[in-house]
């Protein structure tokens, strides 16, 4: 598995993303293709266009040409890597697939997107199978045409990358400094056996347990903790800690500690646990994010919320009044366990 496969997916749909057109879609809906989830099969279901799949499915082509589909991105950003996964799509998977991109303003209509470039060329497909390609262009994307040729079936398109807000809109407003949309990211954890630490900057509320981040029982005397890098430096007014959907597996407490690195990504403190960032290719490269170098002790942290005791199912709000600026955020859960969103309201210093 690709590194860049852990950066958030900027075209899911419960991040916002929608496949806004396509050129068939007679077997089976466009829309699937960015569904959350690994698809699923059921096989001997017929309706009344075949067997029924989880998935986008074009017709059988008798003329030139090939079929396509275009996602608008649920965040705007600079794309890592895109998966093609033709999975249950073995017979009637496409041979070959390109994927394109392109930067829009505003909102337009499909028909009015142009400046396409090529970010994965045209390469060969098998069936049943996710197919990862790293890109490497450096620019922001708002939209991806996904080229299959001729026709056939594709599962799921994922492409993943580091969201890139627009900063104009953002400025002066009271936003979310950790938000996944606005460009916050989770640059390290401690644990994320259930599921994954960037759910809880995810937009909108968690529809259940799956959709948070949940770690492993402890058995070591520790605590489980996670690392935002926020939008850009700001003033946190609020903290929200929710728990929504964690009812036997809520932490007990929590605690929040801010540091203003400048550009500069902070190494989390050993408090109690021992471990060590992930080193899973999160951090965009120095010529793009000026440098991510990790401080040499745990001096840069302060506290700005003390360890305090949460409940089950519960959306907890703190405020913080604390005028310092703030570029990253150390969560830390006692002892383990889960959380559905960490929200951060406040404003940018831009």
């Amino acid at each position: 598995m690709n590194a860049f496969t852990r950066l958030p997916d900027l075209a899911l749909r419960t991040y916002g993303g929608s496949v806004v057109a396509a050129s068939d879609e007679s077997f089976a809906e466009r829309e699937a293709l960015i569904r959350p989830g690994p698809a699923e099969f059921r096989p001997h279901t017929f309706g009344a266009k075949g067997q029924v799949y989880d998935g986008w499915e074009t017709r059988r082509r008798r003329e030139a040409g090939h079929d396509w589909a275009i996602v608008r991105l649920g965040m705007p950003g600079v794309v890592r890597g895109v998966v093609v996964d033709t999975a249950w799509f073995r017979g009637n998977y496409p041979p070959y697939a390109s994927v394109e991109a392109c930067a829009a303003e505003g909102h337009p209509a499909p028909e009015e997107l142009d400046g396409w470039v090529e970010i994965v060329p045209k390469s060969p497909l098998g069936g049943d199978a996710a197919h990862e390609f790293a890109v490497t262009d450096p620019r922001r994307f708002t939209h991806v045409r996904l080229n299959i040729f001729p026709d056939g079936g594709v599962a799921r398109l994922r492409v993943h990358g580091r969201v890139v807000p627009d900063p104009a809109f953002l400025r002066g407003l009271t936003v979310d400094l950790a938000a996944l949309e606005n460009g916050g990211l989770v640059t390290a954890c401690s644990d994320e056996f259930y599921s994954s630490p960037d759910n809880v900057l995810a937009p909108g509320l968690a529809r259940n347990q799956a959709e948070g981040w949940e770690t492993a029982r402890r058995r070591d005397g520790g605590n489980d903790w996670l690392v935002v890098a926020l939008a850009g430096p700001g003033r946190i007014a609020v903290a929200e800690i929710d728990t929504t959907h964690l009812k036997f597996n809520a932490p007990g407490w929590a605690s929040l500690m801010g540091a203003d690195t400048g550009h500069a990504a902070p190494t989390p403190p050993a408090l109690d646990t021992g471990q060590a960032p992930l080193d899973d290719g999160r951090a965009l490269p120095p010529e793009d994010d000026a440098g991510r170098a990790p401080l040499p002790d745990d001096a840069a942290w302060f506290p700005l919320l003390p360890k305090t005791r949460l409940q089950p199912d519960t959306r907890h709000r703190f405020r913080l009044d604390d005028d310092r600026r703030v570029t990253h955020v150390r969560l830390d859960i006692f002892p383990d366990g889960g959380l559905a969103r960490l929200r951060l309201p406040g404003t940018l210093l831009l």
